[in-house]
């Protein structure tokens, strides 16, 4: 009898590790260097779905799991492969308990430097650190930046930290409850890309940009790039790093015109150790060397917000409208 359940559970674990999903979207090549990131055959397997608008992918290697925020319904998910998508946090964003309107919940999603988990929450308008293991998530937060210069952010969307612990991060508006500038209780004029010191200091770094979304540092930290989520200006911007400044902005790469009719802007980014961007813009995925060359894109439906690389930067997952995309890649 022995023999015969080793067999079934061998039958049961080889079935759940050969568990397939449903597969969507086309890789389109603009330059052959594309190949040395994904095939030219590479499909999406939709992971998980059923969400309300699915953002801020982040893959936590210790726990090996993937968390994401429906921005929305105020949660943030997980998934494994073993189990698919549990929820994992909830309230993730808005703590309150006055009704309001407006994307209330988390959006983008980070680990700082102790692996502890940093969220973007929309309707706290802050960013701030979640009290609890990552393995006990409890909707206790420490409050990391709310304030600059005696105004209250807006609703900071996303971030990421220097290897020296300097947390820098994004606040658009679309959180407000009006989701925009003339949204009553919007108390800046501006829409910023922003730092928090290692003393905890809160920085404007830039006031320029109409919506400010995804940032990440190239490798070497000197330069860092930020999605501006409008559709008047729908570029990625490149910046050189100098202290308390972004200096020498231009533009990294511009959608106008080749986006139109394609849903999405650009949006949630990420840059892997040899400066490759992975960014969420018109239409799906788009592939840049460091040099800002579009090599490519993975063409979805609907509009992708983010996307987040596993460790060995061997797996991209993907934050699609109201589902999780997992892409393998080429490394």
């Amino acid at each position: 009898m022995k023999s015969i359940f080793a067999g079934l559970f061998f039958l049961s674990t080889a079935c759940a590790a050969q568990e397939t999903y449903p597969t969507i979207g086309t890789i389109e090549v603009e330059d052959d260097a594309l190949s040395a990131i994904v095939s030219k055959d590479a499909k999406a397997e939709i992971i998980a779905t059923g969400f309300r608008w699915s953002e801020g992918p982040l893959w936590v290697e210790k726990g090996g799991m993937l968390l994401f925020s429906d921005v929305p319904t105020n949660t943030v998910y997980k998934w494994t492969p073993a189990k698919g998508k549990e929820v994992y946090l909830n309230p993730s964003g808005y703590t309150g308990t006055t009704e309001r309107g407006g994307e209330m919940g988390s959006n983008g999603l980070i680990l700082d430097r102790q692996g502890r988990l940093v969220l973007c929450q929309h309707g706290d308008r802050r960013l701030a650190r979640m009290d609890a293991p990552l393995n006990q998530p409890q909707a206790k937060f420490v409050t990391l930046a709310d304030m600059q210069g005696g105004k209250r952010m807006s609703s900071p969307n996303d971030a990421c930290y220097s290897n020296s612990g300097e947390l820098f991060f994004t606040d658009p508006p679309y959180g407000l409850p009006g989701r925009g500038d003339n949204d009553p209780t919007k108390e800046t004029s501006w829409n910023g890309v922003y730092k928090v010191k290692k003393n905890g200091d809160v920085v404007l770094l830039i006031d320029s940009l109409t919506r400010p979304n995804g940032i990440a540092f190239f490798p070497g930290e000197k330069k860092l790039l930020v999605a501006n989520s409008d559709p008047r200006k729908p570029n990625w911007y490149v910046y050189d790093v100098q202290g308390d400044k972004l200096v020498n902005g231009k533009i990294f790469y511009s959608a106008a015109g080749a986006g139109r009719g394609m849903p999405g802007l650009p949006d949630g980014l990420k840059i892997d150790k040899k400066g490759n961007v992975y960014a969420t813009g018109p239409g799906g995925v788009y592939f840049f060397n460091s040099s800002g060359k579009k090599l490519g894109m993975l063409k979805v439906p609907g509009a992708t917000s983010n996307v987040a690389l596993s460790a060995d930067e061997k797996t991209m997952y993907v934050t699609n409208s109201n589902q999780v995309l997992r892409v393998q890649l080429r490394k």
